[in-house]
């Protein structure tokens, strides 16, 4: 019997597992192939985390449900979020484990300042933006202790995010990066270990339940200083970089569909994106990873 069960294995599933695990915690991690990190302490199990009854046994005996999973691609986002929210809430219910979601800031919807804090209310007119806000209110309504922490957009070692996808590729072939964003708009991101770490601090915080909070990030920075940032780290001349214009993405989603839901999302990348995570350091004493820290940990 595990006392946490972690939903998903990518960057924050491990790192909320490990953290878990190293403090002496036992720890469940459900991934449909069964991966995770290997610790005497976490237990891997294959299973399909969507399937209510299945997650219900799997959580016998939890403190609380670390759900840190995520579909890989937009375009799956209305098939498997829905039931995979509908299981977490039902499995929680049912072992009276308190449910950490991993949330982002997609709720909001565009600001006209940028600017989003804790208190920011959740207007989003977009699709996925909706789908998130749903899926916290499901939660709210589901009976269970409950918290979603929010973040930006995710860098630091492992994460699936700007360097791996854009980056990187262009350092090591020496050629220009095309980049779906203003280069030099102010933009928040987060270091997915600080994800981590602030569900791990406010799952088991009766302070936290009931309520979204965010992580505390490094100060927002421009796309084309993030990236100077990451040539530095790496060693290497810093990439030629070239803004697309914003209506590419959005003519492409005429036919490629992944392209429509990436131009959905575009107004958090040609304006400025700040997150005020002020309430969630000052109740609960977090603080940001520094950038330079999470950039050179990225790269390696």
């Amino acid at each position: 019997m595990a006392k946490h069960v972690v939903i998903g294995a990518g960057s924050i599933g491990t790192n909320v597992a490990r953290l878990l695990a190293d403090r002496g915690e036992s720890v469940r991690i459900v991934t449909r192939s069964g991966s995770g990190p290997e610790h005497g302490l976490i237990e891997r199990v294959a299973a399909d985390a969507s399937d209510p009854s299945r997650l219900t046994e799997l959580s016998r005996g939890a403190d609380v449900i670390y759900h840190c999973a995520n579909p890989p691609s937009y375009t799956m986002w209305e098939r498997l979020l829905p039931p995979l929210q509908t299981a977490v809430v039902a499995a929680a219910a049912a072992n009276d484990a308190v449910l950490a979601l991993t949330g982002s800031l997609y709720a909001y919807g565009p600001q006209p300042d940028g600017r989003m804090d804790e208190r920011t209310p959740m207007a989003a007119v977009g699709r996925k933006g909706r789908l998130r806000r749903r899926m916290w209110e499901q939660a709210l309504a589901g009976g269970i202790r409950t918290v979603e922490v929010r973040g930006s957009d995710f860098i630091g070692k492992d994460a699936n995010g700007v360097y791996p996808l854009l980056i990187e590729p262009a350092l090591k072939k020496g050629k220009a990066a095309w980049i779906p964003a203003h280069l030099d708009m102010p933009h928040t991101f987060t270091v997915n270990g600080d994800m981590a770490r602030a569900l791990v601090t406010l799952a088991p915080d009766e302070r936290a339940w009931g309520r979204p909070w965010h992580v505390p990030s490094p100060p927002a920075v421009t796309f084309r200083q993030l990236a100077r940032r990451y040539a530095d780290a790496a060693g290497r001349p810093p990439a030629k970089l070239i803004q697309m214009p914003r209506f590419t993405m959005r003519a492409a989603g005429l036919v490629v569909p992944m392209a429509r839901e990436v131009a959905e999302m575009d107004y958090q990348w040609y304006a400025p994106f700040h997150m005020d995570a002020t309430e969630t350091a000052d109740t609960f004493g977090l603080t940001a990873t520094d950038l330079d820290t999470a950039v050179r940990d990225e790269v390696g």
